[in-house]
């Protein structure tokens, strides 16, 4: 037999755990961004060294489980440094690093989507690297992976649910939490698989919205 009325009990306290996945995941996609901007740069440098670096660590964080990487920086991390980092500092560092190293592969993809006559206009106009980049070069290149970029922001804010594991009292850990008190575990599961469901359709939707503002600009 179900018990969803024992749920709805406890369920203003499992919501109240959608602001720290919020949390979490609007932090590292921003800091994600910035990291994956960087290295993407860096793998279009004429560099030798930025480019061979950036290819290395987007292959480290992309080719290791998130999980692990996490457990390394919030277990390990005070083991080699001495320094106790707290749940919230390991969590967003984690996924602001993996996340930087999937960005910088769309950002790339983009930019090199940007057609040359973009390039050797800005050239021809005597408009310097870093204002083509930044002005005429980047704009273009995130309108064409703007659904690349949602698409990792919703894969981020659905893994961010192993910050539980490190104590961090977000949707699943409250949902456990709710599980163990009442003996089951189907139903707080279930209604924490909704809110999540609810949250990655209103962005998508609002990535839609703001997809065809774009386009309209154009």
């Amino acid at each position: 037999m179900f018990h969803f009325s024992v749920v709805i009990e406890s369920f203003p306290y499992i919501l109240e755990g959608t602001l720290v996945t919020l949390k979490y995941t609007l932090l590292s996609i921003f800091f994600g961004f910035m990291i994956g901007s960087i290295l993407a740069l860096m793998k279009l440098s004429s560099c030798k060294v930025l480019e061979v670096f950036s290819k290395f660590y987007t292959s480290i964080f992309r080719g290791t489980p998130l999980l692990v990487q996490l457990s390394l920086i919030y277990f390990a991390l005070p083991q080699l440094t001495g320094y106790r980092i707290t749940a919230f500092e390991a969590g967003v560092l984690a996924f602001s690093l993996n996340s930087g190293a999937y960005v910088s592969e769309i950002i790339r993809a983009g930019i090199q989507a940007v057609d040359m006559g973009q390039f050797e206009a800005a050239a021809a106009l005597g408009v310097t690297q870093q204002a083509m980049m930044k002005d005429i070069i980047f704009p273009q290149a995130i309108k064409n992976i703007l659904p690349a970029l949602v698409n990792e922001f919703v894969n981020l804010l659905k893994e961010s649910a192993i910050i539980s594991i490190i104590g961090e009292a977000d949707l699943l850990r409250r949902a456990n939490i709710v599980a163990a008190e009442k003996y089951i575990y189907f139903e707080p599961l279930v209604a924490v698989g909704f809110i999540y469901y609810m949250l990655v359709i209103l962005f998508s939707n609002l990535a839609t919205l703001l997809e065809k503002r774009l386009k309209k600009s154009d």
